[in-house]
Parts: structure tokens; C-alpha cells; sequence
């Protein structure tokens, strides 16, 4: 497949919100569904580009397949980053574009701007415990987990953490 990793285009924020939102959705990742308060951090597309790095996956055929935010040290994104870590946060890929090696391309994205940061000891990100094609991914690409870093956004609900060390 021939994807590119680019960075997301304003007139693509809105879209790439909705299709987000719509992949957390789709995967039942949402407590309260459609009114589930995370919503409006996936759809915030706009805001995530100004304060992140926010890049797409695309191809000629089918436009944007899927996106994820890259957060920098220091960024407000960053939940569980160091200061010598980046992080990445958000990863999803449209129903129709999923096999097709747009998520892995995405994280391969952030893990090759995080190695070309001068000063970065890894990179780091959260996931549910249910997001195991994803988990496969990040494996495949080095990761490990990193159960001491586990942590609960709210009572009752543990995210996994993955590292990949430099």
C-alpha cells in the first residue's frame, strides 16, 4: 500500500475529528458511547494541531485513513511522557482503511521524529487493555510494556502503558 505520513491539513480537522471519534465508537473504547465527555478531545483536531503534532495517514485513492497526535516533551497533550520523552496519543484508522498498514505507518511516523529529537531516552503512549490490534503494532515495532507506569484518567478505568527505549 502506498500511504504517506504528512502533517493534517486545516481543511481535514473536521474530518479527521469526526472519523476519529467515529473509530473510538465503532471499537465500544467509549464508557458512555456517544456522550461520553472524550469525545470532544477526539474531535479537537484544531486545538491538538495547535499544541501538538497532529499527522495523517493518506493515499491517492482514498484520502485520509486514519491520524494520531504526536506530543513533544512539554506539550498540555502529554498524560504520561517524561521531560526526555515524546508521546503519542490518538492513533486511529478508518474502519475502511484498517489492514492496509495505516497505523503502523503512523506510529513508525512517531517513533522516527521522537529518534531524531536530540535529548529523547524513548517514546511512550496509553491504550486500553481491549486494543489488542494495536498492542500487536507496537510490539511489532519494539515497544514494551510498562505496567509500573499503568495509571487510571478516572476512577475505576486503567490505561496500559507501552515504551519504546532509545
Amino acid at each position: 500500500m502506498d500511504v504517506s505520513i504528512r502533517p493534517v491539513r486545516t481543511e481535514e480537522h473536521e474530518a479527521l475529528g469526526e472519523m476519529t471519534a467515529q473509530a473510538y465508537l465503532d471499537d465500544g473504547l467509549l464508557d458512555f458511547d456517544a456522550d461520553d465527555p472524550y469525545m470532544e478531545q477526539l474531535r479537537a483536531v484544531g486545538r491538538r494541531a495547535a499544541e501538538a503534532l497532529v499527522l495523517v495517514a493518506a493515499d491517492a485513492d482514498d484520502g485520509v485513513l486514519g491520524g494520531v497526535t504526536y506530543v513533544a516533551p512539554g506539550s498540555p497533550w502529554a498524560d504520561i511522557a517524561g521531560e526526555d520523552e515524546a508521546e503519542f496519543r490518538m492513533l486511529a484508522v478508518s474502519a475502511k482503511a484498517r489492514g492496509r498498514g495505516a497505523g503502523e505507518a503512523l506510529v513508525q511516523a512517531c517513533v522516527d521524529r521522537a529518534r531524531a529529537a536530540e535529548g529523547l531516552s524513548g517514546i511512550v503512549l496509553s491504550t486500553q487493555s481491549s486494543m489488542e490490534a494495536a498492542h500487536r503494532i507496537y510490539r511489532r515495532l519494539g515497544f514494551v510494556r510498562t505496567p509500573e507506569r499503568d495509571w487510571s484518567p478516572v476512577p475505576g478505568f486503567t490505561l496500559l502503558t507501552f515504551r519504546l527505549a532509545f
